[in-house]
């Protein structure tokens, strides 16, 4: 039986999982190496959901994606010796101006995908190393890139530009938006669940070590709070989120540091985990008794509720929030503090519900719906893949 391979790199994270190759592709096991670069974790449930492995990574592995990318596979190939894998399907964080669909990864698109490195400097490395490995691992198959950029292909000019001279525009500086795989699942999983909704107006928050938001109309991006690169918009693990330019300029004039000085900075040292000085970890920092987390946390809720009212108004009202990912799915105080004190725009939640992770969690009297969506960006990227040989 023809198998699909799926990988997602995120800035800390790897999931990955092995598909059938039909018409619906079906999860035969799907895994997570979590916190890489730290106390790195491996985990692989089967396709009921049930656990196969929890195991931490030895310090070598537990390093960096390269490391990660190779326990991840070894476990896949121990379980399932006979697996045929005719295809790996690769989440590729950015497709600049010119792939809006997948496609597959021959050597001219590897090349044009590797000038985007400068764009998204935290994920395309690790990116185009799984695409290097599943190449070697697996020759025959057919390797097929899968962009967090596409879904926002479609934005109406006002949302995709920036106020510079329109050669810069001509030249690819402009708003992209990512976690679009993310957005895509969702959107689909609406269309199934509450049609109603998805014909609506949406904003998706999806939360994780990376963050952004998304406002959907009919189930399709009108407006995103990432912008040029993944740094834009809300804060994150250790990304800065929203940032004034100026501050750019006084680190280079004023404080010396040089362009990979201040890269290092905003994609690595900032987020949640240079505002409390503790960790980039949500589980962390909510366990946290320090001021300081309590500080990172509230500067996250309040730049998410400030987005939430920027969205909605660019969307011309509001229907539904759907929170996802890993904080936007497991945190009922996360989303607890965002929606209170949002009754102005239409939003109560239910408590009760809220604490339950339930998926409806806005209450009866709730103007605007308030859903939890776990997202599954790893079957997007497997029905694109087993797709690509039809």
């Amino acid at each position: 039986m023809a198998h699909v391979l799926v990988l997602n790199a995120g800035s800390s994270s790897l999931k990955f999982g092995l598909f059938d190759a039909g018409a619906d592709p079906q999860a035969l096991a799907t895994g997570l190496v979590d916190r890489i670069g730290g106390a790195a974790r491996l985990g692989l449930r089967n396709a009921a959901g049930e656990r196969m492995l929890d195991l931490d990574l030895p310090p070598e592995q537990a390093r960096d994606h390269h490391g990660a990318l190779h326990a991840a596979l070894a476990e896949i190939e121990a379980r399932f010796p006979d697996a045929q894998v005719v295809a790996v399907g690769h989440r590729i964080v950015h497709g600049g101006r010119d792939f809006a669909d997948p496609v597959e990864l021959t050597p001219d698109v590897i090349t044009r995908l590797q000038r985007l490195v400068p764009f998204a400097p935290l994920h395309q490395p690790h990116n185009l190393a799984g695409v290097q490995a599943a190449m070697a691992e697996f020759p025959q198959a057919r390797q097929v890139a899968c962009f967090d950029t596409a879904f926002h292909r479609a934005h109406p000019f006002v949302n995709d530009t920036f106020a510079l001279p329109r050669a810069y525009y001509d030249k690819g500086v402009r708003r992209y938006g990512f976690h679009g795989l993310s957005y895509d699942y969702i959107s689909g999983a609406l269309r199934q669940m509450a049609p109603t909704l998805h014909a609506g107006r949406v904003v998706v928050a999806h939360l994780g070590n990376g963050a952004s938001m998304c406002g959907m109309l009919a189930g399709r991006s009108l407006a995103s709070t990432m912008g040029f690169s993944a740094l834009d918009g809300l804060p994150m693990g250790t990304r800065s989120g929203q940032l004034d330019p100026g501050v750019l300029l006084y680190l280079m004039e004023q404080e010396g540091m040089s362009a990979p000085e201040i890269s290092d900075l905003l994609y690595r040292q900032s987020g949640l985990l240079g505002l409390s000085g503790i960790s980039h970890d949500m589980r962390t920092l909510e366990a946290s008794g320090d001021p300081r987390a309590r500080q990172a946390i509230d500067y996250f809720t309040f730049r998410i509720r400030r987005e939430l009212g920027g969205l909605a108004a660019a969307l011309d009202g509001l229907d539904a929030v759907v929170f996802t990912g890993g904080i936007g799915e497991n945190s009922a105080h996360i989303r607890h503090e965002v929606c209170t004190g949002m009754g102005w725009i239409g939003i109560e939640i239910d408590e009760e519900a809220n604490a339950r992770n339930e998926t409806v969690i806005s209450s009866d009297f709730s103007r605007v719906r308030v859903l939890v969506i776990p997202t599954n960006e790893e079957l997007v990227i497997a029905r694109a893949a087993a797709r690509a040989g039809e």
